[in-house]
């Protein structure tokens, strides 16, 4: 598949407008982000000399606590190992190291390899017996699986660092069957089923080349979401939920990259199999069908495809009913947060109105003004956590996946400026209570005429 095809629909978008909701939760978090920012630096530090001076001693201290944890890899013990992966993790969501990472890929892949198989194959019986096999299967999973959960974390967290190009290509290829080994593998614990399909389908995003890779990874995540989720006796296991959850996110999330003409056959046929997962007794799984429905839908436009059929109707009156629900049995927060969400699903499909929002991160803010590039940014974010900021201002990949062009350059002065002081803080949000407190007292106050 040509590169210039998967960077033109990722850069797709650029609306002017966004939600108060957005914005206010966008504005908190830049907040928090400038005062961590003040909070971490000394009064010494100040002066841009002595920031540049500090820098250095820094990164030096970051790599070689890097190299301390890929060491640690090999270690025997596997709660040792599992503490390196979590640093490992931390590291690479918090920081851009390409060009250290560049130099000890093929080391670190091998190490994340030989996690990743930690516990495949322990359920066979060989000369030990199928007693011994059982106890063994019963021990082993929650150790091992953990650590084959980090281990697929990292992995994808690696292959984002790397980046699109030869270097991104190479780790995708070489553990590419390993994934799949362990995402198809009905004896591997939960969490690292999970793990592997978000690193599936997140490294195929970034760095597959070729449409048989794309293509394979659809299959074979379509293969896991699609599966009946029931037990022997009626009733969905709960490990089902998340695991569902994670390859119907990377699967939408491949279906953005998708070229044209796979992307009909899949608009032709396979899209019916979601409907049925809007009665998941999981609401995450019900929101994210709902939400990819309405991607599908997106994309059927794009390509002047119709979707609307005889099932067209009774979907909307699915997603009524879930734009309206309001179950006691369900948690509140959980009703709420799929009323709101269904009730913008419902109104796109109906009348092609997308609710836009706005991200902000330091001096910068982008749109999200569609459910492609809405798919896109919660997939990073969730792998990413609270570093989705700093790789949005640093990371080339994002940077060309979001259309924000190369990385801003700011001198001392520019980020001095862009600091919020917590008195300017205290300030602002003092004003902004007492501005609210008398817009409601007027709307209170039982001697205001109310038309």
């Amino acid at each position: 598949m040509p590169r210039s095809r998967r960077a033109a629909r990722r850069g797709t978008g650029s609306a002017r407008a966004s939600s108060p909701g957005s914005e206010e939760e966008a504005g908190s978090e830049v907040l928090s982000h400038c005062s961590s920012a003040s909070e971490s630096a000394s009064p010494a530090d100040e002066g841009p000399g002595s920031e540049a001076a500090s820098e250095p001693g820094q990164e030096e201290e970051v790599e070689d606590r890097l190299r301390e944890h890929m060491d640690t890899l090999l270690d025997k013990s596997a709660k040792a190992r599992q503490a390196a992966l979590q640093g490992l993790r931390l590291a690479l969501s918090s920081k851009t190291l390409p060009e250290f990472l560049l130099e000890r890929r093929l080391t670190l892949t091998d190490s994340l390899e030989k996690c990743l198989r930690k516990g495949q194959g322990q359920a066979g019986g060989g000369r030990r017996g199928r007693g011994a096999a059982l106890r063994e299967s019963l021990v082993l999973p929650t150790g091992k699986g953990e650590e084959q959960a980090l281990a697929g974390t990292v992995l994808t967290l690696l292959c984002l660092q790397m980046g699109s190009g030869p270097e991104g290509e190479e780790v995708f290829r070489s553990l590419k069957p390993l994934l799949v080994s362990v995402l198809t593998d009905s004896t591997a614990s939960a969490s690292a089923r999970q793990s592997c399909a978000t690193a599936l389908g997140m490294c195929c995003y970034i760095a597959a080349a070729d449409l048989e890779d794309l293509v394979s990874c659809l299959s074979c995540l379509e293969g896991i979401f699609s599966a009946p989720s029931t037990g022997e006796g009626g009733s969905a296991p709960a490990q089902h939920g998340p695991l569902h959850c994670s390859a119907l996110q990377s699967w939408s999330l491949l279906l953005t990259i998708c070229p044209p003409s796979h992307l009909r056959s899949i608009l032709d046929n396979r899209w019916l199999q979601l409907p049925p997962l809007l009665t998941s007794s999981s609401v995450a799984l019900r929101i994210l069908a709902g939400e990819t429905i309405a991607l599908l839908f997106e994309l059927a436009q794009d390509l002047e495809e119709d979707l609307y059929h005889q099932d067209t109707e009774f979907l909307c009156a699915q997603l009524k009913v879930l734009a309206t629900e309001s179950n006691k049995y369900r948690a509140k927060t959980d009703r709420r947060r799929q009323r709101s969400i269904f009730r913008d699903i419902l109104r796109f499909i109906e009348s092609g109105e997308y609710q836009e929002e706005t991200i902000r991160f330091g001096l910068e803010c982008m749109y999200l003004d569609s459910w492609a590039r809405q798919r896109t940014y919660q997939a990073f974010k969730e792998v990413l956590g609270s570093g989705i900021h700093h790789h949005l201002q640093n990371n080339e990949l994002l940077r060309e996946i979001f259309g924000l062009g190369p990385p801003l350059v700011l001198d001392a002065a520019a980020l001095k400026a862009s600091k919020v002081s917590r008195f300017e803080k205290h300030l602002y949000n003092s004003a902004a209570f007492k501005a609210r407190t008398k817009a409601r007292s007027r709307v209170r106050d039982k001697r205001a005429d109310v038309l």
